[in-house]
């Protein structure tokens, strides 16, 4: 990578946390959407761990006051048994198949009918999204719009939110990165050097977010957050769709 990609993805990352470090969501989802543009799949998804590791984890350490551990451990205990099944599999989609099931996700949610509404504080329902959730991660590199449609349906605050879904993201992306840097073939690598510029970028971020989020109230997190999800995720549905088509008509 050229000095000045580098420059350019550092200033996504640190973008794009601080976005996440606000709403504890979003960030992740445009980044990967980056990530997949410019490197190949595996070493796309190997980065956006690296940096999602440590955007959450150093957001979990801000917010730890805040953090539900119940539903943490149910959705953890979810995402293990995920990464033993796919393991025996093995898949790595194509970037257009990536870009789609991002998008559809969150619109699948709110078809559910009202008895199945997300609510993070069932133990049942953190297993079944977990499971759900890591899939996902392991198909496309996030499970953002999903993790996200299932903590905003409960009746956690909004620092509790972004607390406690830091903690299960760190798990899952440390999950994913055991996926696409070792278990699968063909595994992914990342350049140390840029490891480190991710790191230090989400965490300057992060910090920044801290005093945006104390601003706003529960009502205006749920608002904002629910739109900016719907948008993200259309435009990977119009995107990915646009790359498949593509690809096919080439083919032809």
């Amino acid at each position: 990578m050229t000095p000045l990609m580098i420059l350019l993805l550092c200033l996504v990352m640190v973008a794009t946390s601080f976005l996440s470090g606000i709403f504890g969501m979003a960030g992740g989802l445009i980044l990967i959407g980056v990530l997949l543009v410019l490197l190949p799949v595996q070493t796309a998804m190997v980065l956006h761990a690296v940096t999602q590791i440590a955007s959450n984890g150093w957001r979990g350490l801000l917010w730890r006051k805040h953090v539900r551990w119940a539903p943490v451990a149910a959705y953890v205990f979810g995402c293990v048994l995920a990464l033993g099944a796919w393991s025996l599999f093995r898949y790595v989609p194509s970037t257009p198949v990536a870009l789609i099931f991002l998008g559809v996700t969150p619109f699948l949610v709110r078809l559910f009918p009202t008895g199945w509404q997300p609510d993070p504080e069932s133990h049942a329902q953190g297993i079944v999204y977990g499971v759900v959730c890591m899939t996902l991660m392991l198909l496309t590199g996030v499970a953002g719009p999903l993790i996200d449609s299932f903590f905003l349906g409960g009746k956690l605050d909004r620092r509790e939110i972004v607390a406690t879904k830091a903690m299960c993201q760190i798990i899952s992306h440390t999950l994913k990165l055991a996926y696409f840097g070792g278990i699968i073939e063909q595994a992914g690598t990342l350049d140390p050097v840029l490891a480190v510029l991710a790191i230090v970028a989400s965490m300057i971020g992060t910090t920044a977010a801290r005093r945006f989020l104390e601003m706003m109230s529960d009502h205006q997190y749920r608002l904002w957050a629910n739109r900016i999800i719907a948008t993200i995720a259309s435009y990977y549905i119009i995107h990915g769709a646009t790359m498949l088509v593509i690809s096919e008509t080439a083919a032809r």
